[in-house]
Parts: C-alpha cells; sequence; structure tokens
C-alpha cells in the first residue's frame, strides 16, 4: 500500500465515505436499515444484565451489529459516516499496513452478535481491508432472548416484547421445550392475556389464587402446546414458511374465534387450522379465483352444481387426525316442522354413540324473523331436548336459502342429518329446484336422510356396486358396524347384462379384513326395487349408498336409484359422496 502511504490511506477513507452514501441511499430503497444498533438501547430493550468475562477471543466481524457510543458514526458495514473521522481512520490504516498492529477491541455479547465497546475505527479499517475475524475481549450479556447478527431495528420491538414476555412468565425455565418465537409486534401482549384469562378459570376450577408463572406454565400445557401439536399436525408451517409456530398459534386463535362469532357455534382447532390453511396459505387457491368460482357457482343452477370430488369429505377428515370417532359434530336443519325434530331424534341417537355435539340450523327469510316468538321458542326446544338427553347441542339462527345455507355450513359438520319433508319429485322442473338434492350435490358431508320413525340403527344394510361413492358408503358403514359391533348386509345389484359379482367379493374382502360380521346379498332387476327389497328382506332400519351417479343433468331427466328408495323406504338413508 505505498509503504502505509498516509496518503493512500486517506484515498481509501474518502472510498469508504462514497461506498456508505451508497450503502444508505439502496437500503433506503429496499425499506431496509444499515444503521448500527445502539447498545444501550438494545441492553434495556432486552433486559440485559452483565454477565461474565470471557477473556480474549477471535470474533467474527460481520456478526459486529452496533456500538456503545459510536453507532450513528459507522453503517452496519463500518462504512465511517463522518467526515472528521478521516485523519484517525488514516492513521489506523497506516499502523496496520506497517505491521505495526492494532490492540484488541473491547466488546459486549449478546447472543451470536457483538457491540463495540472500545475499538470502532479499528473495526472499520479491518472491514475495508478484507478481514473477516479480528480479536476482542468479550464481555457477555445474559438476556432471556438472543440475537443473530442479521438482527434489524424493527425485530428489536419483538425481541423486546419477547424479553418482558418471558421475564413475567419464566415459561424460558419452566417449559423449555416450548419455543415461543414470534415475528410480529403485539403477540406477547395477545399471549399474556389468554394467560391471564386461563389463570382466572384455573383459579375458579381449583378454588384458590394462582400466581400468574404458575398459570402461564398451566396455560403452555393445556392450552398452547396442544394447539402447536395440531398446527404440526396440519404442516401449517410449510403453508406459511416465514411464520412460527406461535405466530400460527396466535392468529389460529384470532381465526377461530372469528368464526365461532361468525357461526354461532364452537368450532373445533383443527377444522379451524384446516379452513385457516385453506384461505389464507400463498400456496393455495387464489382470492381472485375463488371469487370467480363463488360467482359462476351463484349462477348455476341449484339442481345442477356439480358439488366436490368424490371422496373430498373421508380426506379431509384424515387429514384432521381425527381416531376417536367419525361424527364429533352432526349439522341438523330443522323447519319447525314435525320432521325436523324426529331429525333432532335421529342425530341425538347418532351423537350418543358418538360423543359428539348436535349444530342446529334453521334458515329465515328475514332479519325480522330471527327474533320472532316462534324461532325463540325453537331454540328453547332445541336446547331443552339437547339438555334432557344429554348431549351437547347449539342452534344457530341464519337468513337466506335453506339449501344453500346447509351447504356452507356442512364445512365445519362430518354429517348431516335432514328430515325430508316431501319425497323427491319425478317432474324435472321440480327436480331443478329441489332443496334436498343441492345438499346431497353439493355437501361433501355424508347425508342421514330421515324419512319416518326413529330408528336404533342397529341393522344396516349397504347398497353396494363398485363405484367411487359406493366406495365411500362402504367406508362409513365398516366404520358403524365395527364401532356398533352388528352385523352388516350387502346388497349388490345386477341390471341388465350389469354384473355385480365382482363388486360383491370386493366389498365382502374389504369387510372381513376390518372384522365386520357380513352378509352378502346379490340381487337383481331394477336398483332401486332390489335395494328396497333387500332392506325389507333383511329388516333392515338403516340404508347405506352412495349419491347421485350421473352427471346432474343426466340425473334430472332419467332420475336415480336414490331417489326410488328415499320414494319409498322408511328406514333412514345414508348417502355418501
Amino acid at each position: 500500500m505505498g509503504a502505509g502511504s498516509f496518503y493512500q490511506a486517506v484515498l481509501d477513507f474518502r472510498r469508504a465515505r462514497r461506498k456508505a452514501i451508497r450503502e444508505r441511499l439502496l437500503a433506503r430503497l429496499q425499506g431496509k436499515s444499515v444503521e448500527l444498533l445502539s447498545y444501550e438501547q438494545v441492553r434495556q430493550m432486552l433486559r440485559g444484565m452483565v454477565g461474565s468475562q470471557l477473556g480474549l477471543r477471535e470474533i467474527p466481524l460481520g456478526a459486529i451489529v452496533g456500538s456503545v457510543g459510536r453507532y450513528a458514526d459507522f453503517t452496519r458495514s463500518f462504512l465511517p459516516l463522518q467526515d472528521e473521522d478521516q485523519e484517525r481512520w488514516a492513521w489506523i490504516e497506516v499502523r496496520v499496513s506497517d505491521l505495526n498492529g492494532l490492540p484488541p477491541i473491547e466488546v459486549y455479547q449478546i447472543g451470536e452478535a457483538y457491540f463495540v465497546r472500545d475499538g470502532n475505527h479499528r473495526v472499520s479499517v479491518a472491514r475495508q481491508l478484507g478481514a473477516t475475524h479480528i480479536e476482542a475481549y468479550v464481555t457477555e450479556i445474559q438476556t432471556k432472548v438472543s440475537l443473530s447478527p442479521d438482527v434489524q431495528p424493527d425485530d428489536l420491538i419483538v425481541k423486546s416484547e419477547a424479553a418482558e414476555f418471558l421475564e413475567l412468565t419464566d415459561l424460558d425455565q419452566s417449559r423449555p421445550q416450548a419455543n415461543l418465537d414470534v415475528t410480529v409486534p403485539g403477540q406477547y401482549l395477545k399471549l399474556l392475556e389468554q394467560i391471564d384469562v386461563h389463570g382466572c378459570y384455573m383459579s375458579q376450577v381449583q378454588r384458590r389464587e394462582i400466581p400468574f408463572k404458575e398459570a402461564a406454565g398451566l396455560w403452555c400445557d393445556q392450552v398452547y402446546l396442544p394447539a402447536v401439536q395440531v398446527i404440526r399436525d396440519q404442516n401449517l408451517l410449510e403453508g406459511f414458511p416465514d411464520r412460527t409456530e406461535t405466530d400460527l398459534y396466535v392468529w389460529l386463535s384470532e381465526h377461530r374465534e372469528a368464526l365461532e362469532e361468525a357461526l354461532g357455534w364452537e368450532i373445533q382447532l383443527e377444522p379451524a387450522a384446516a379452513d385457516l390453511l385453506e384461505q389464507f396459505s400463498p400456496g393455495t387457491q387464489s382470492p381472485i379465483l375463488r371469487v370467480a368460482r363463488s360467482f359462476l357457482d351463484a349462477l348455476t343452477p341449484d339442481g345442477l352444481g356439480g358439488g366436490p370430488v368424490t371422496g373430498t369429505w373421508r380426506r379431509e377428515r384424515l387429514a384432521l387426525h381425527r381416531d376417536d370417532c367419525m361424527f364429533a359434530d352432526i349439522l341438523v336443519p330443522i323447519s319447525g316442522q314435525e320432521s325436523g325434530w324426529q331429525a333432532v331424534a335421529q342425530a341425538v341417537e347418532v351423537a350418543c354413540r358418538e360423543n359428539a355435539r348436535l349444530l342446529g340450523l334453521h334458515v329465515v327469510r328475514t332479519a325480522a324473523e330471527k327474533e320472532s316468538e316462534r324461532v325463540l321458542a325453537m331454540q328453547g326446544e332445541f336446547a331443552r331436548r339437547c339438555e334432557m338427553l344429554g348431549v351437547r347441542g347449539t342452534l344457530v339462527v341464519e337468513v337466506g336459502r335453506v339449501a344453500r345455507r346447509i351447504c356452507e355450513r356442512s364445512h365445519w359438520a362430518d354429517l348431516i342429518v335432514l328430515g325430508l319433508v316431501h319425497p323427491p319429485a319425478r317432474q324435472v322442473m321440480a327436480k331443478l329446484s329441489s332443496g334436498f338434492r343441492t345438499i346431497v350435490r353439493r355437501c361433501p358431508t355424508p347425508v342421514l336422510v330421515v324419512t319416518g320413525a326413529f330408528s336404533p340403527l342397529n341393522r344396516p344394510l349397504l347398497a353396494y356396486d363398485g363405484s367411487p361413492k359406493a366406495r365411500e358408503a362402504l367406508y362409513v358403514a365398516t366404520y358403524m358396524a365395527s364401532r356398533a359391533k352388528v352385523p352388516l348386509a350387502v346388497v349388490t345389484v345386477t341390471e341388465g347384462e350389469r354384473m355385480a359379482e365382482a363388486a360383491l367379493v370386493e366389498a365382502g374382502d374389504y369387510l372381513k379384513a376390518h372384522g365386520v360380521e357380513t352378509s352378502l346379498v346379490p340381487e337383481q332387476g331394477p336398483v332401486g326395487g332390489a335395494i328396497l327389497k333387500a332392506a325389507e328382506d333383511y329388516r333392515s332400519d338403516l340404508i347405506l349408498m352412495g349419491g347421485y351417479g350421473h352427471s346432474p343433468a343426466v340425473e334430472v331427466v332419467l332420475g336415480s336409484a336414490v331417489d326410488q328408495v328415499l320414494r319409498t323406504t322408511k328406514q333412514p338413508v345414508l348417502i355418501c359422496r
């Protein structure tokens, strides 16, 4: 370097000053900060305490992020910002070039980041000369949160809130397995509010005053960690890769609360998490496309709606990791007529077996009707019946078209129990306007159609033809027969040249593999009539079958075995999609 020429060192300083100007301009355009951090400000924000002297160490220059007193004199990469530093900066470079060497600097260490206590100009010169490390006397600062070398000023707000949160809760000590990092300011305040509420609840349960730090531990064990397990099970982090588990926990809590307020029902964490992923993940369908699909759906006549892909409900249910029961939430539309209360009675039977909740729904035409004496009396009667029979249930009232509202609400249910007021019509126009057909076609959820008196559901009959929808019915029938420990009859129908033997063998093998006692019943003739005959011969009190098999337009014109069965049978019919 020209024998350590002071003049050359001055030129290097001026070059570094120009680089500092460019660096700050580029950072401003990118919305980032290249400012050094103030050690004292950071220490106070993180509630740091001076710890042990770590002695002389070699530290990476890129991990130095701030300064005790000169944080306004250099950029984050230690480019000089003050022209008056020229002479001092140049003499330091000359000393380094003359091999005189420089004494070690002094730094404070917080996490993986360092703050210069003495030696800011030495750091600046070393970086401009291309050095990667420097010797330093290190003093450790103890905090409950850590810093990384890429920390930005905005990050310090979150770090400060984290330090206060951990100081109040002590969760980093009592629950070290819980990673409570967040990326958004304000999250820890929400967690503190949750802990306070949970602590009040547990104080009532245990009939004693619970200290806040103890309440924090109970909240972590009973609320936070179970919710995080749901987040992991449903791979929410893959859908939101820029967020942490605690970010998603807060978001999921708020989303669930908003859903419950909108729907009037208690929503379980699993379906709320699935909805959060579906609605907001960058990897899912774009909002514009979702709006376009909704618009086209609104223009399509209800009777011609295609509905979800076969098997959607089963795949979604398996994704929720529900191994304890199949029908945890049962949607029961109530019209106020007797058929609606028959549906409630049948739904109660299923709910008792499954330890499920009843999600009652009554749809009115106008908002004024929601507060009518008739509707209020209906809500009271629903609550009375649920309480009398020991079943959890809530009846909500909505304004709109009945079939559409049921389809929208089916997203939150595992089963729809529907009282059939009128048998399916034969006329084409009546089919097009049929709310029942709309529900069966558009809801992914199985629909238990109540056509007559109450049934104990102890002698199920499965109509099986090997089609995808029939396989869904086979899946449900196997579960119900296995859980109730009752035999299952399977009827297949040969109609014309259509042979049913292969389907019968397929169903028999599946049921045998699942330990279900099975009777295989081959029949011939028109499908609807053959199913009804088998149900009568077997004295069935429940028929399970796949939903409408043809396209909506063809079904409307030609009719369906589903319609034929529903026009005649008095047993409940469970229709699967």
